[in-house]
């Protein structure tokens, strides 16, 4: 059994090796802390230079800081090894590390959604396929951006409402921006009788559309014959606006059919209704004479009829 001062004396020689020990070491560890100061402080220092940078570069704040907080963090983290090497503790930065890569892996597995969307949000951050405001059509919808965030991209369509879609949708499919070469094509048909002048028909709207309409690019419109319907020659109209503009997409469209349609009428040129005719000749020759005959049953009943009375 052990006595008191057996246990004492134990007790004061592993206080006193661990004293030994931590004299032994202490400069490392006053190096070692000297590096992770000097890294935290450069860590801060990048952070903020980066951010002053390249604050025109994403257009979203968010994307920004956690862009500049991931550099910070891993400056850290590298003056944290550093001083785990001057404290000769390598094997345990090693298993910190592979520590770090396992749990990364299955973070990554339980959360990739989560991380496509997150990676998304930052590449268009960098890239800038569209900004705030700009009128983009992705993934079927249509709208102007509100704002992009590290998850979902936030748009507004054109009755009001807030349209919210993954970052990855949008960055893995279509995009169009309508802003990006500041205008945007107008595009309807019209019918016109197929005995009409064509060319009349076509000078007529493209000289009303140019001097009614004062808000398209150029003052240029263009009016092209494209089809042959089933009662009508189609027409079809272009013309460009400015996006932005004045005017927006559908007031110009609706504009431009009001133009066209009332030159045409002051031309008397005639934009017909639909019409089908229907020809019964020897193939249906059966089909009239059984019309014809269930009319000629139908007159003779009632002047039979008329005689009884």
């Amino acid at each position: 059994m052990i006595t008191w001062k057996e246990t004492v004396k134990i007790l004061e020689e592993t206080l006193q090796g661990w004293i030994e020990e931590g004299l032994r070491h202490f400069p490392n560890a006053v190096v070692a802390l000297l590096v992770v100061i000097i890294f935290w402080i450069l860590a801060s220092g990048l952070r903020r230079a980066f951010e002053k940078v390249f604050r025109s570069t994403f257009d979203s704040d968010v994307i920004l800081r956690l862009t500049s907080t991931i550099i910070k963090i891993s400056v850290i983290c590298l003056g944290l090894f550093i001083a785990l090497g001057i404290l000769g503790l390598q094997k345990a930065a090693l298993s910190m590390l592979a520590g770090a890569g396992i749990i990364g892996i299955a973070l990554g597995f339980a959360f990739q959604d989560t991380a496509e969307n997150l990676i998304a949000g930052i590449v268009m951050g960098i890239r800038k396929p569209f900004r705030k405001g700009d009128l983009i059509e992705t993934h079927d919808r249509m709208g102007f951006v509100e704002k992009l965030n590290l998850r979902n991209t936030i748009l507004e369509n054109f009755d009001g409402q807030q349209v919210i879609i993954p970052n990855k949708e949008v960055f893995q499919n279509t995009l169009i921006n309508y802003q990006v070469t500041g205008k945007r094509r107008i595009e309807f048909e019209v019918g016109v009788a197929y005995d009409t002048d064509l060319e009349k028909a076509i000078s007529v709207g493209k000289e009303a559309i140019e001097s009614e309409l004062d808000f398209i690019v150029d003052n240029e419109a263009e009016i092209l014959a494209y089809e042959f319907a089933d009662s009508s020659i189609i027409l079809k109209v272009r013309y460009w606006v400015e996006i932005p503009g004045d005017v927006g997409y559908f007031t110009a469209r609706h504009r431009g059919v009001i133009v066209i349609k009332k030159a045409f009428a002051e031309e008397d040129i005639v934009i017909p209704f639909p019409i089908r005719t229907l020809e019964i000749g020897k193939s249906g020759s059966r089909f009239a004479k059984a019309i014809a005959d269930e009319s000629d049953s139908e007159n003779g009943d009632k002047e039979s009829s008329d005689g009884d009375s």
